[in-house]
């Protein structure tokens, strides 16, 4: 696997700061204002690319009325959002606490709060779609909840920000697709974009602290590292979807999530999405034998 690192991924931690700092002073968005609250959804419209969809390709999606396409698709993106929801919750507390106590005249500090604000427009902003969108939240699986407070708990260093990445990169990808799609409601598309503007540089910070966190570390840290990102991206990729999306297009649940859990297609796009994640992975290290057996069960290797 070749290394599609970026520059700033080897720069000097407080030096990426310092820089994204400066791009959301002049780059960042309040979600208030740049989406139309107020206009009406367009009932031909999807709620995601339909190749995104954890049915498309399947005999299922081609036995499926337009609508039930449709419909299907509002509450996959709702769920993912909701999921995006759960976890920028565990993000803000991690990096919260990463940063207790310490000096607030770097710009390491100062943008880790900016983070946490930025994730706290980004939550409120998608619970307003899913509520626009007329679809309650989505919640992870109660197993999933409970690892998660302990993950929020107890992760710190390049744990923390591996699973932050984790989450980030996968959802970035996705999104790059949505703000682009013309079947696409312009409600998901705007969020989208607003959002992968301002993860751009999450991501970024994220990275730099992973290397910083990692740099020197053991073998044996590392391994134990790379197991617990692994299992934090299983936490989070198996919750994106919730299986009750299907049930709410009127589909035969079991049958769905047999053709999804078995969806050539989509496991193509997973694996598309994780692309970089992997290569950075990789290159710290992170990537180990039964970490990598991990990302293979969810299709991100």
């Amino acid at each position: 696997m070749t290394s599609t690192l970026s520059r700033n991924d080897v720069l000097e931690p407080e030096d990426v700061s310092a820089r994204l700092l400066d791009s959301a002073a002049q780059l960042s968005y309040d979600p208030s204002e740049e989406v139309d609250w107020e206009a009406d959804l367009d009932p031909s419209l999807y709620g995601l690319n339909p190749e995104w969809s954890t049915l498309f390709g399947t005999k299922l999606w081609d036995e499926m009325s337009e609508e039930q396409r449709i419909t299907l698709t509002r509450h996959e993106v709702c769920s993912i959002m909701s999921t995006g929801i759960w976890f920028e919750m565990i993000l803000q507390q991690m990096v919260l606490r990463d940063q207790y106590c310490k000096d607030s005249s770097n710009s390491d500090f100062q943008f880790a709060l900016t983070e946490i604000a930025d994730e706290c427009r980004h939550s409120i902003m998608f619970a307003r779609a899913c509520q626009k969108m007329g679809i309650k939240a989505y919640l992870p699986r109660r197993s999933s909840i409970e690892l998660g407070r302990g993950f929020k708990a107890l992760a710190s260093a390049e744990v923390a920000y591996g699973g932050i990445l984790v989450a980030e990169e996968v959802l970035d990808v996705m999104q790059r697709d949505w703000m682009r799609g013309e079947n696409v409601l312009p409600l998901v598309r705007t969020t989208s974009k607003i959002h992968v503007v301002e993860e751009s540089r999450h991501m970024t910070f994220a990275r730099a602290q992973m290397r910083e966190e990692i740099a020197e570390k053991s073998p044996a840290r590392r391994k134990a590292s790379a197991l617990v990102v692994a299992i934090a991206a299983r936490m989070i990729v198996s919750n994106m979807v919730n299986k009750e999306v299907y049930a709410a297009a009127g589909l035969d649940v079991d049958r769905a999530v047999k053709e999804a859990k078995n969806n050539a297609h989509h496991h193509t796009m997973m694996r598309t999405s994780s692309e970089h994640l992997m290569a950075f992975l990789l290159d710290c290290g992170l990537v180990t034998k039964p970490a990598e057996m991990i990302y293979r069960r969810l299709h991100m290797l």
